[in-house]
């Protein structure tokens, strides 16, 4: 059993189709394998486990008969976290171990901590539209010994936020799905849409049965049974064995490229006889008309519109529905249907054969997102990828590469060489510190309008040399830059050479002084803005209203943790921001009440207020306050019947 103690936590399940995912984590139990057992009660006692005991029999498996727990022994891999990894506050680590501070209820650094909240980040001007949306949405856990992976628990149930929430801490305990196949590893998906604000989450609970690695055939036996069919299965119980006679190979190459056709017909006129008959009977006045029977099937309807069917299939679907007939396998296999490819819900089933596939049929490759691909197990080789963007990587203009172990850095060179008419680069935690991958043949990208930098290191040099080629960049994410890279150097360049660029992310990037806020008020197009824990300067003088004197069309303006702010400045922004629309003031000290009231009643268009951890105001202030003007005011435990 898989259990999350979370703090602040008001939902800890997973997503339902066609719903963002913001993070993900994948963590391993150090040690222990276990057979998984099925729970929805809710505890508080730990550990149950005990020291001695024997083995029972289930399934033919060696499973002890007593339970045992084990926390979180270290993540392998994660998407995001609201911490950086220079720090132990808010850190996706955290997870690890024992709880820290559950069952207390509040705000505590030693907590993981997840970097988003609500939809609003899919309302903002950045925000993405998916790849070719795919209808799969699981959570698997992985089998240590075939290395494959299974969903233990989804929630496919639409969530409606309760009247009241307690202000307390608690533990998430789904009801997992009962597994006989051991596993020490688990992946976690969490749907931010559905979260108030941000959660933490202080510990995760592995419980199972121990289960005896000594009886290791009757596992692979097991496993090989669940891969066949129920007809294969039958037949190897009846020790059945056909008969191969000579030639046997082009024997059925000619009964299916000349008789199959025959073979058909003769069972359609069987059953059109069949029918008629019955309908024969059923008829009780000889003056009966005549029974008209058409044979009109999928092979009579325009290859058109089978393309446009086939079009809202997933790839999963595609390449099942290839395998009813040779008719269909030619339409689900048409280039057409394969200019976008989403491999990211399937992650765990990516790997070398399935990209030579996809590279003989995705001939006119326009998008691909590879996100989590080899993740954890290496199923994707570099040299195949590198092989793979060599053959269809022209045509590129969107490649996504989030959170992918198998780059290096010959896959690098050739995606800066190949794909020279990218105009979307995601490379988002790709590279951590020190930096492990040479970008350098990036600079050859001349035509990129969006780049995805979070969490990925990159020289300084470099990403000023993309700045200055990209000037058609309009969205550039900066989040978590390396400490390397000075932002004022990124502003001039900004300002400079990417005068269109709508959205901006430096949330937590290195130092950006009130002369970098000044050279962006360059860019007059800019509608989003994150300057989180970025400007740290005790004054930003007069910076912020040349900024917002020239930049008239900002929606979202993410300040938090700005520690220069003052009344003047919040002056600015109610008497200068018409079009705003998320304002985060997290953090920020000294503002008079007055000021927010301003911003409420001058900003009509705007939905999100962040005001947790301010002072000069009371909880029950903001709760008169967002039931007023109809906006989401985040404070801290602000009551549930005022919201």
């Amino acid at each position: 059993m898989s259990q999350s103690s979370a703090t602040n936590s008001e939902d800890g399940s997973k997503r339902t189709n066609n719903e963002s995912v913001a993070v993900d984590s994948v963590i391993d139990f150090k040690g222990k394998h276990f057979g998984l057992e099925s729970t929805s009660e809710d505890s508080d006692d730990y550990l149950v486990s005990g020291s001695e005991g024997t083995m029972i029999d289930v399934e033919r498996f060696c499973h002890a008969d007593y339970r045992i727990e084990q926390y979180a022994h270290s993540v392998l891999d994660f998407s995001s976290q609201y911490g950086i990894d220079l720090s132990i506050s808010y850190t996706a680590p955290n997870i690890t171990g024992r709880p820290s501070k559950y069952p207390e209820y509040g705000d505590f650094p030693q907590t993981f901590a997840m970097r988003t909240y609500g939809a609003w980040w899919d309302r903002a001007p950045s925000r993405l539209k998916e790849i070719q949306p795919q209808n799969v949405s699981e959570i698997p856990a992985e089998d240590f010994i075939a290395k494959t992976w299974i969903c233990l628990w989804e929630d496919k149930e639409f969530y409606t936020k309760p009247l009241y929430i307690p202000s307390r801490a608690r533990r998430f305990t789904p009801p997992l799905k009962r597994i006989q196949l051991p596993t020490k590893t688990i992946r976690l998906e969490f749907n931010h849409q559905r979260l108030h604000y941000y959660t933490e989450i202080d510990a995760v609970l592995l419980s199972g049965k121990k289960f005896n690695t000594r009886n290791m055939q009757h596992l692979l036996d097991y496993y090989e049974r669940q891969r066949k069919g129920s007809i294969l299965c039958k037949l190897q119980n009846m020790k059945f064995r056909p008969i191969c006679r000579d030639n046997y190979q082009n024997r059925l190459q000619h009964f299916l490229m000349h008789d199959l056709d025959k073979f058909i017909s003769v069972l359609s006129d069987v059953q059109i006889q069949s029918i008629q008959h019955q309908q024969q009977q059923q008829v009780q006045s000889p003056s009966t008309d005549e029974i008209k029977i058409s044979k009109i099937g999928l092979k009579n309807m325009p290859f058109e519109i089978m393309l446009k069917i086939f079009s809202y299939l997933d790839l999963k679907s595609l390449f099942r529905v290839g395998a009813v007939s040779r008719f269909l396998y030619d339409v689900s296999t048409h280039p057409l249907l394969y200019s976008e490819l989403n491999l990211k819900p399937y992650w765990h089933l990516a790997s070398t054969e399935l990209l030579s596939t996809l590279a003989k049929r995705a001939t006119i490759l326009k998008k691909l997102d590879m996100s989590w691909c080899g993740c954890t197990v290496q199923t994707i080789s570099p040299t195949e990828f590198k092989k793979f963007i060599q053959q269809r990587g022209d045509s590129l203009t969107h490649l996504r590469l989030n959170s992918t172990k198998f780059l290096n850095a010959s896959c690098i060179d050739t995606l800066g060489i190949v794909c020279d008419n990218l105009k979307e680069l995601s490379l988002r935690n790709c590279s951590p510190s020190p930096p492990l991958l040479n970008f350098s043949c990036l600079a050859n990208l001349k035509n990129l309008e969006r780049l995805d930098l979070f969490q990925t290191v990159i020289e300084s040099d470099l990403l000023l040399t993309m700045l200055e080629n990209n000037p058609k960049l309009k969205h550039l994410n900066l989040a978590f830059c390396s400490v390397a890279v000075n932002m004022d150097d990124v502003a001039q360049h900004i300002a400079k050479y990417n005068k269109q660029l709508i959205s901006l992310d430096m949330w937590k990037a290195h130092f950006l002084s009130a002369q970098g806020l000044l050279v962006l008020s360059n860019c007059h197009n800019l509608e989003e803005i994150d300057f989180g824990w970025c400007l740290r300067e005790a004054s930003l003088g007069d910076s912020l209203r040349e900024f917002l004197t020239q930049c008239t069309k900002l929606k979202k303006l993410f300040l938090a943790a700005v520690r220069g702010l003052t009344d003047r400045d919040l002056e600015y922004i109610a008497n200068l921001c018409p079009n705003l629309e998320q304002l985060d003031l997290m953090g920020v000290l000294g503002i008079s009440k007055e000021r927010y009231i301003d911003i409420l009643q001058k900003c009509a268009k705007l939905q999100l207020l962040d005001l947790c951890f301010c002072d000069n105001i009371m909880d029950y202030d903001v709760a008169l306050w967002s039931r007023t003007f109809k906006v989401d005011i985040k404070s801290c435990q602000v009551p549930n019947d005022f919201r």
